[in-house]
């Protein structure tokens, strides 16, 4: 009764226009399940690659990277640090790994694999998502900024009957949050979650996750109709094998898209960024 309650209330009011009124006459939850499947597909991007510099801060410091996807995989370099342009020994360092890449193909190898894996894990929680969650239209459907297209705006919450069928999703039980949704595009552009409930994996033996945690994530479209990501913000405080307390602060930008015209091979990427000017 209280979803449809509250679906009713915010179809019927007037200030929303017409075209939005039909936006939210679906379930809450159909526009969760389109946007799962959208959000596979910006994760295996099939046939769609991109070249963007990508920005990353934790307690390590502030980098920022030039990524060309290729046919094989992303490949990084090092282009700035802690907002200062690299110096001669830290550039030399940076082509000599990207160099030993090329020399080993078994070392590059084994980056894909783990990337794979990463992408593997991300998938399976997305495909998951949908049913571990109640969906719920939020009732001032206030617009997100970071984009101007018609959008929807859904919370969500725990289901209570969820019963998580890895460990890895066991942190779906204590995540709640908004996401705002691209109605044209049925994609994701700002989503927010936060952990409000302690939550165990293996029943706390592997790791224990404690309320307070956050996240913020935003895309756009990066080149045609390929989305990226454009930042993410996590916090999560977590105890680790029953021992030691990690407090993980980190952040992402992407930015600068650039479409590729076809794919290339992970060599013809390095070669492509080793022979780019370093900014200054």
């Amino acid at each position: 009764m209280r979803f449809a309650s509250l679906t009713l209330c915010v179809a019927m009011s007037p200030l929303l226009p017409a075209q939005h009124t039909s936006f939210v006459s679906a379930p809450a939850k159909s526009w969760a399940v389109d946007a799962a499947a959208k959000e596979i597909d910006i994760i295996n991007h099939s046939g769609s690659y991109i070249r963007y510099r990508q920005r990353a801060i934790d307690d390590k410091g502030d980098e920022l990277r030039d990524v060309i996807e290729s046919k094989d995989g992303a490949v990084a370099r090092l282009i700035m640090r802690d907002n200062r342009p690299l110096t001669p020994e830290e550039d030399q360092a940076e082509r000599d790994r990207l160099t030993a890449l090329l020399d080993h193909p078994s070392e590059y190898a084994r980056h894909v694999k783990n990337e794979n894996s990463s992408k593997k894990m991300a998938i399976d929680m997305i495909k998951i998502m949908p049913n571990a969650m109640i969906f719920t239209y939020a009732p001032d459907q206030t617009p997100s900024p970071e984009s101007s297209a018609p959008q929807v705006v859904i919370d969500y919450a725990p289901d209570p009957a969820f019963n998580p069928p890895n460990t890895t999703s066991e942190a779906l039980t204590g995540l709640r949050g908004r996401i705002w949704i691209d109605a044209n595009a049925k994609t994701i552009v700002h989503m927010t979650g936060e952990i409000f409930r302690p939550v165990n994996f293996g029943w706390g033996v592997l790791a224990h996750i404690y309320p307070g945690g956050k996240l913020d994530l935003d895309q756009a479209s990066a080149a045609g109709s390929r989305w990226n990501m454009t930042s993410f913000h996590e916090e999560v405080t977590a105890r680790a094998l029953m021992v030691k307390t990690i407090a993980v602060k980190k952040e992402f930008h992407s930015l600068d898209f650039q479409s590729m015209p076809g794919p290339i091979s992970y060599q013809d990427a390095i070669h492509l960024l080793l022979n780019t000017p370093l900014p200054r």
